[in-house]
C-alpha cells in the first residue's frame, strides 16, 4: 500500500464522510490503522489480539460493495476494537485470563458483533480487559497491562482499557466495551474520549462473558458522541437470545442529535458528587465550568440531591462482588492460582457477603430507583464528575481505595440508567478530565444531544495524545 501522505479522519463520522467520498477507501483506512497498531502497541497494550486477514478482508468488501452502490450506513468500512469478553468468530475470547475456557465462543459472534459487521464495519481484533473484567491483567502469565496513552506511567482504568487506549491513541476508531460498575466510563474519562454506558437492555448482551447478570452492559466507546450514536444506531434493540434485552424501538439516534440544549434542565448533583473531599480540585473546575458552557446555551441549571448516592454505590459493588463470586465459584475453589494475584481477591471478595446483605443491597436498589424518579420529575439530565481524578500512575494505585472510595459510576449500573463521560478539560499534568451526563431509562438520545452539543462548543474530544501517531 502507498504510504499515506495526509492524516487520517479522527472520529467515525468524518471517516465516514471521506469513504463515502472515495478520497480513501476502507483497505487504505484499515491498513493505516494495522501499521500503527504494529508500531504503538508494544507501548500501549491495547491489543490481546490483532486480526489482519479479516480486518483487511471485510474492508475489501466495504469497497467493492460500494463500488457497486451498496451503501450500508456510516459504519461501512469503519475499522473497530472490540473488548475481549465478547465473542468474534474470527479471534478467541480470553477474557485476559489463564481461567477461560479456550472453547468459549469459538467461531461465534456475539449478537452485537454481528450486527456490526452487518453494518458493514471492519474488526480489528480484540482489547486488553482487566482479568474477567475484575482485576488487573497478569503480565506473569503473558497478559499485557495497558498503558494510558497520554503518559504511560498512568494507568488506563478498567476494565474495557484496551478499547479505551485502542480510540484515544488512534488505533481504531471506535469499538465495544462492558460496562458493569463503570467499565466503559472509566476508561473513556482517563483516556480522553467518550463512551456512553447504556440502558440495561438497551443492547444484548448475549455471547459476552458474564460479571454481573442484572449490572453488565455492553456500550459504545468513541472519540465522539455522535459516533457513539453511530454505533448505537446499530447496536441496540431486542435480542431473543438475551433474556434481558428491552423490546423498546430503536430511534435513529444521530438524528436526533439537534446541537441544541435550549430548555434542557440540567441537575447539578452537588451532595456526594461534588462536595466530596477525595474529589479532585480541577476535576470539579472542569466539570462545572463545562456545566457552565451548556448553561450559557440555553441549559436550564439547579442543584439537585441524588438520594442514597454513597448507600447505591455500596450496593452496586455488593450485588456486582456477589454476582461475580457465584459465576466464579467452582474456578476459585480448584484453579485459584490460574487466576491473576489481584484478580483472586477481588472475586473472593464475594464469599463474604450473605443472603441477608444481598437481599438488603436489592432493598436499596428499589429505594435508589424510586428517589431517582422523584429527581428526574424535575430535571431531563444529571450531570456529575465521571472520576474522582485523572489517572493515577502505576505505582501509587491503590485496589483498596478502588473498593471502598468513592465513585460517580456504579450508581447508575445499580438504577440501570444511561450515562455518558464526556472529556471536559485536563489536569496541569496533562492528563483528560472528564463530565458525566447521566438521563431516565432508554433516553440515550437526550444525554448524547447534551454531549454532542457540548462537543460542537468545545474541542476537548479531539485532543489528540502527544506520542500518538498522525498519519
Amino acid at each position: 500500500m502507498t504510504a499515506m501522505t495526509e492524516p487520517l479522519p479522527l472520529t467515525i463520522g468524518d471517516a465516514a464522510r471521506v469513504l463515502r467520498s472515495g478520497a480513501l477507501t476502507a483497505v487504505e483506512l484499515t491498513s493505516a490503522l494495522l501499521a500503527r497498531i504494529e508500531a504503538e502497541d508494544p507501548r500501549l497494550g491495547a491489543f490481546v489480539t490483532v486480526c489482519p486477514e479479516t480486518a483487511l478482508e471485510a474492508a475489501t468488501e466495504a469497497d467493492e460493495m460500494r463500488a457497486h452502490g451498496v451503501e450500508k450506513g456510516a459504519l461501512q468500512g469503519i475499522p473497530l476494537a472490540i473488548k475481549d469478553l465478547i465473542a468474534t468468530r474470527d479471534a478467541p475470547t480470553s477474557a485476559n485470563s489463564a481461567v477461560q475456557d479456550p472453547a468459549w465462543g469459538k467461531g461465534v459472534d456475539a449478537s452485537v458483533v454481528a450486527r456490526l459487521r452487518a453494518a458493514g464495519a471492519v474488526i480489528l481484533g480484540k482489547a486488553t480487559t482487566s482479568e474477567f473484567a475484575m482485576g488487573p491483567p497478569d503480565p506473569a502469565k503473558g497478559f499485557l497491562v495497558p498503558r494510558n496513552p497520554w503518559n504511560t506511567d498512568h494507568i488506563a482504568a478498567g476494565s474495557s482499557s484496551g478499547t479505551g487506549v485502542a480510540v484515544a491513541a488512534g488505533l481504531a476508531l471506535g469499538g465495544l466495551g462492558t460496562d458493569t460498575g463503570g467499565s466503559v466510563r472509566g476508561p473513556a474519562a482517563v483516556n480522553g474520549h467518550t463512551g456512553l454506558k447504556v440502558t440495561f437492555g438497551r443492547v444484548p448482551k448475549n455471547g459476552v462473558v458474564p460479571l454481573s447478570a442484572s449490572l453488565d452492559t455492553v456500550g459504545p466507546m468513541a472519540r465522539s458522541a455522535y459516533d457513539c450514536a453511530l454505533l448505537l444506531e446499530v447496536m441496540a434493540g431486542h435480542d431473543p437470545g438475551d433474556r434481558d434485552a428491552g423490546r423498546v424501538p430503536v430511534p435513529s439516534y444521530p438524528a436526533l442529535l439537534s446541537g441544541s440544549v435550549e430548555g434542557v434542565r440540567i441537575g447539578v448533583a452537588t451532595p456526594y458528587f461534588f462536595d466530596l473531599p477525595e474529589l479532585d480540585a480541577e476535576t470539579r473546575t472542569a466539570v462545572l465550568t463545562a456545566v457552565g458552557v451548556l448553561r450559557d446555551h440555553g441549559a436550564l441549571v439547579r442543584e439537585v440531591t441524588v438520594p442514597y448516592a454513597k448507600e447505591a454505590r455500596d450496593a452496586s459493588h455488593l450485588i456486582l462482588a456477589a454476582d461475580a463470586f457465584a459465576y466464579h465459584r467452582s474456578n476459585l475453589v480448584h484453579r485459584w492460582h490460574d487466576y491473576g494475584p489481584g484478580t483472586r481477591p477481588m472475586l473472593a471478595r464475594g464469599a463474604m457477603y450473605s443472603a441477608g446483605d444481598y437481599a438488603q443491597a436489592q432493598r436499596l436498589r428499589t429505594a435508589f430507583g424510586r428517589g431517582l424518579s422523584t429527581v428526574f420529575d424535575t430535571v431531563d439530565v444529571l450531570v456529575t464528575p465521571t472520576m474522582t481524578g485523572p489517572a493515577e500512575r502505576f505505582d501509587e494505585f491503590d485496589v483498596e481505595m478502588l473498593l471502598l472510595g468513592p465513585g460517580f459510576t456504579g450508581q447508575w449500573n445499580l438504577a440501570g440508567l444511561p450515562a455518558v463521560a464526556v472529556p471536559c478539560g485536563f489536569s496541569v499534568s496533562g492528563l483528560p478530565l472528564s463530565m458525566q451526563i447521566v438521563g431516565r431509562p432508554y433516553a440515550e438520545a437526550t444525554v448524547l444531544n447534551a454531549a454532542d452539543a457540548y462537543q460542537r462548543w468545545t474541542d476537548w474530544h479531539l485532543k489528540v495524545p502527544p506520542t500518538a501517531v498522525s498519519s
